[in-house]
């Protein structure tokens, strides 16, 4: 695209002074850098997920309160990963973790454990034993 074709869409990026880097052809057919402040087709992709985040972490959330998941599924939403991540940061396997995801295992886990769930999610072991902290 030309250096003036760059969009300069408002986004939520923009009004916290973020900028992104994009690749432009100038005058003279030169690849140059141009800032752009956003794009809606990104914007809207980007406000869809953070959407479809917020609605996994409600859910996760209700099926905590019913008894259905532990608190490990709902911090693990919260903080934006999945069971594979969530596994390695553990150096569990990924079984492992979803075992402790059943309430009755949840509620046997060790101390230890606990512990290091709490410090990979950045929140105290009361927190992650109720999330309603």
């Amino acid at each position: 695209m030309k250096k003036e074709e760059v969009p300069q869409d408002e986004s939520n990026l923009a009004s916290a002074n973020f900028r992104e880097l994009c690749y432009a052809v100038d005058e003279e057919g030169n690849y140059i850098t141009e800032n752009s402040t956003g794009w809606d087709p990104k914007t809207i992709a980007l406000n869809n997920a953070i959407e479809e985040i917020n609605e996994r972490i409600a859910d996760a959330k209700k099926r905590v309160e019913q008894n259905v998941t532990s608190p490990i599924e709902y911090y693990m939403e919260k903080q934006k990963m999945d069971l594979p991540i969530l596994a390695s940061y553990m150096g569990l396997w990924k079984w492992q973790v979803k075992r402790h995801f059943k309430p009755k295992v949840f509620a046997k886990l060790s101390a230890k454990l606990r512990q290091k769930y709490a410090d990979v999610f950045d929140i105290s072991v009361e927190q992650l034993n109720d999330i309603h902290r």
